[in-house]
């Protein structure tokens, strides 16, 4: 973690420093991206259960639920969190919320259906209560702040030299395309690397989510069941219903739809396969 923010930091000096030497406006852009970045961030997990179709339960309407939730946070000294279910037959679960006062923890009824096992339910439970402790959402925002700038900025200065308006129109030269030209390089350069990196970090969160829900509950091993299970099931899910909820995929415990071997270079989690070999690991030194 401290090493891919060393280089993200070091990546956005040199982005600043070029934008500043050829005359860019860098600080309105800055708070143009920042305040919309702000506001993504403000909204994102209302967002989230809206476009997940998430509901807000009771413990009337999911006792069991409720009750398996105040355990884990009680053993840890945790704030609960609101509890929402999803009515779907895809196994998956997520969390969201702007801080502890706002998490969420969501789980689908495919979800409870597929994990019998009550220990290991608790152990996907423990994982996304491990990202709310961590503020895994502040992190990823954080990290993301100024590759919202290079993405913006790649398009002001493509549609503004496809329309002739030089982008936002600030440099030494306003008629110098060459000038242009070089903030769009600079900034694909920076977005790429960011991306990356960000990609990077988001799979850390997830081995740190993992280990932090072994600690929780003592059994790496249920976890590990768990997530083997999820798995699996997910290449039983009708693909349609799959893609409805991609763009969810950094939220969820497994994503909807993995990648190649190729493409777990730009995955937001690591491929199962390692994080049960991981946790397999936790148990062999527990026992």
């Amino acid at each position: 973690m401290i090493l891919s923010f060393a280089i993200l930091a070091l990546l956005y000096v040199v982005f600043l420093s070029v934008l500043v030497y050829i005359g860019f406006d860098i600080i309105a852009i800055t708070i143009i991206a920042s305040l919309m970045l702000l506001a993504q961030w403000y909204f994102s997990d209302k967002i989230v259960l809206w476009s997940s179709g998430a509901k807000i339960v009771t413990r009337d309407q999911f006792p069991k639920l409720h009750d398996m939730v105040e355990r884990i946070v009680a053993r840890n000294n945790l704030p609960k969190p609101k509890i929402a279910v999803i009515n779907t037959n895809m196994p998956n679960a997520f969390a969201t919320g702007k801080g502890k006062k706002s998490a969420v923890v969501a789980v689908t009824t495919g979800l409870m259906d597929l994990l019998a096992d009550p220990e290991e339910l608790e152990g996907v439970i423990a994982h996304e209560l491990t990202h709310i402790r961590n503020r895994d959402v502040l992190v990823l925002t954080l990290a993301s702040i100024f590759a919202t700038v290079a993405g913006y900025l790649m398009q002001f200065g493509f549609y503004g030299g496809l329309y002739g308006g030089g982008g936002m129109g600030y440099g030494r030269d306003r008629n110098n395309g060459g000038t242009m030209i070089i903030v769009i390089v600079v900034a694909v350069i920076v977005w790429i690397i960011s991306f990356l990196i960000i990609r990077a970090i988001s799979r850390y969160r997830e081995f740190s989510a993992d280990r932090g829900a072994a600690q929780m509950t003592g059994k790496p091993v249920k976890l590990a069941n768990a997530l083997m299970k999820i798995s699996g099931n997910m290449r039983r899910v009708p693909t349609k219903d799959l893609r409805q909820v991609e763009g969810l995929n950094a939220f969820f415990i497994i994503p909807a739809i993995s990648g190649s071997t190729i493409g777990n270079l730009f995955s937001t989690h690591p491929p199962t396969e390692k994080r049960v070999e991981k946790l397999m690991e936790m148990e062999a030194s527990m026992s």
